[in-house]
């Protein structure tokens, strides 16, 4: 419908003389926040200028010139600087349903980054460590923001950027020649790789000799590169099971290490254009006009850098897959080294680095508030999390069906797993600290991923009992909660433009849990089977399944059809 909303609005421009193009007026028509201001409102300040008068008056030329409500309106009408468009509700559920029905899992789809490409990097665990909670954050949101990106219509690029370079292999090579366990090694190798680069950084005595096998894997020193290559390949062995369970796909696995080359022609890329400073031996990027402060390109050394290789990495991938815009998925912690790198980018001339985007994120905390990386070394690793939410949603599940096999209670309770910890990040916005609270996560009641798998079986259990719950149906009146309903469905592909624009997965998240509660009211007052509006309300049902389904595969979350 506001595809309808678009076209009335334009051709009523027209008549004014005002110059806004369909997709500017579809940018600016919004969802007024009360019912009782309509179901769509353009606002008019945008053309108060343009046309040299108030935005009421411009209101009321363009109500004037839309001339007698529209079909499928009930009425059209000013409020101060606002045009506002009633729905028919009757119209509005005949259409919207079917609309839901045509379209499927292509409902709330648009083709707003049509031809555009958006390349999304994310997770960017580091090489030789498990897989633990601080890249989880990066992980969800990321993968959230890709599928967000697509079902706008861009061309999405998913990456995941290895940690694997940088002087912290100098130190593994060197406590794996000292303290090397090959039992402990062979049974779980990322743990123990994790367990001697903690032993190897409580003391200072090797630090001239991690510094001398970093060196050396620079140089390209065989056995050196040959233990490198060892942490990397069980490594990613062991990222791939997890990104496996978790439903996380990427188009590429690149790393650090892969700019080495590139970062001699970013130095004189840099001495070329004036802008590289050498400050005690070592070389900078001085920012401090910008507020930006240092920027280290290269140590006294000559050692490399994140900021270095990050440059390199950037100009690469332009080269490489030639985006429209590129985002870095990283916590705010590293806020100010983005600002320099894209800076350092435009000041080298490259004019797409107002399209690169840091989308940071706040850090987890432990149900204490206090952060986890605190408490005395504390690790948690990533298949931890996993298998302890899973025995919580197996208990949960149990509750519910006594007796569930043991390869669907598997299976089903993995899935609820994975949408408690997904939802329970995914409904905070990214730019807060959130509580990793697994208890909390897994309830079935509130604002939590399981209730809305909850919500989805009962939806279900109610559909599954009709041959055709898309069968043909007449709106003769219609209930408010059956209203509210379809108001809330209707919502759906506004919102999903809303979250690519404020790159906030939250937007869905919040949304899906809205909609849940909107379909339990729904589903108490207003009987399906055995109805006087038994097919119309069976529709119903089945479109908010639809809906709700879009919605938590945004979020990177599967529905399951029982609970």
């Amino acid at each position: 419908m506001k595809k309808q909303v678009v076209q009335i609005l334009f051709k009523a421009l027209q008549k004014i003389n005002a110059n806004l193009k369909e997709d500017e007026i579809g940018n600016l028509v919004e969802v007024p926040p009360k019912q009782e201001m309509g179901d769509f409102a353009f606002p008019c300040f945008p053309l108060a200028k343009q046309l040299k008068i108030n935005p009421h008056e411009v209101a009321l030329k363009i109500r004037e010139k839309i001339g007698n409500t529209p079909k499928g309106f009930s009425d059209v009408r000013t409020q101060g600087p606002y045009v506002n468009f009633f729905l028919d509700r009757k119209v509005l559920a005949l259409d919207l349903i079917n609309e839901i029905k045509t379209q499927g899992d292509n409902y709330g789809k648009s083709d707003f980054g049509k031809g555009k490409t958006i390349l999304v990097e994310f997770s960017s665990p580091n090489i030789a460590k498990p897989f633990g909670i601080g890249h989880l954050r990066s992980t969800i949101i990321g993968n959230s923001l890709a599928n967000i990106a697509e079902a706008n219509g861009f061309k999405t690029v998913r990456l995941n950027y290895l940690g694997d370079w940088g002087t912290q292999f100098g130190k593994l090579i060197t406590a794996y020649n000292h303290f090397v366990d090959k039992k402990k090694f062979k049974a779980d190798p990322l743990k123990h790789l994790f367990e001697l680069y903690v032993k190897i950084n409580k003391s200072k005595k090797y630090e001239e000799e991690s510094r001398y096998w970093f060196n050396q894997l620079e140089q390209g020193n065989k056995t050196a590169l040959e233990l490198w290559e060892k942490f990397k390949s069980l490594s990613l062995k062991d990222f791939e099971k997890t990104y496996s369970l978790l439903g996380v796909k990427f188009d590429v696995f690149s790393g650090e290490s892969m700019y080495n080359k590139e970062m001699k022609d970013v130095v004189a890329q840099l001495q070329n254009k004036k802008i590289l400073k050498e400050d005690q031996g070592a070389q900078i990027v001085d920012l401090n006009e910008f507020g930006l402060g240092i920027a280290l390109i290269k140590k006294s050394d000559g050692s490399t850098l994140y900021m270095t290789r990050d440059l390199a990495a950037a100009i690469s991938r332009k080269s490489k897959y030639n985006f429209d815009y590129m985002i870095y998925e990283v916590g705010q912690e590293q806020k100010l080294h983005f600002a320099q790198v894209f800076k350092i980018l435009e000041l080298m001339g490259y004019s797409w680095a107002k399209n690169c985007i840091h989308v940071e994120h706040g850090l987890y905390l432990d149900k204490d508030g206090k952060k986890f990386a605190t408490r005395k070394g504390k690790t948690i690793f990533m298949n931890n999390v996993l298998e302890k939410t899973k025995e919580l949603s197996e208990k949960e599940i149990k509750k519910r069906d006594k007796k569930i096999s043991k390869k669907n209670l598997n299976e089903r309770s993995l899935k609820v797993a994975i949408a408690a910890i997904f939802y329970g990040d995914l409904k905070n916005n990214r730019k807060n600290d959130a509580i990793f609270d697994l208890k909390k996560f897994v309830s079935f009641d509130g604002d939590t991923g399981p209730y809305l798998l909850y919500s989805y079986a009962r939806a279900n259990s109610i559909t599954k009992k009709s041959k055709n719950p898309f069968s043909q149906f007449v709106v003769e009146s219609l209930d408010q909660k059956e209203t509210e309903l379809i108001l809330k469905l209707n919502e759906f592909p506004s919102i999903v433009l809303k979250a690519y624009e404020s790159l906030n997965p939250s937007v869905i998240a919040n949304y899906s849990f809205q909609l849940a509660q909107t379909f339990n009211e729904f589903y108490h007052a207003c009987p399906v089977l055995k109805s006087k509006n038994e097919n119309f309300r069976l529709a119903l049902v089945e479109s908010f399944k639809q809906v709700l389904k879009n919605s938590l595969n945004l979020l990177g979350i599967e529905t399951i059809n029982e609970m």
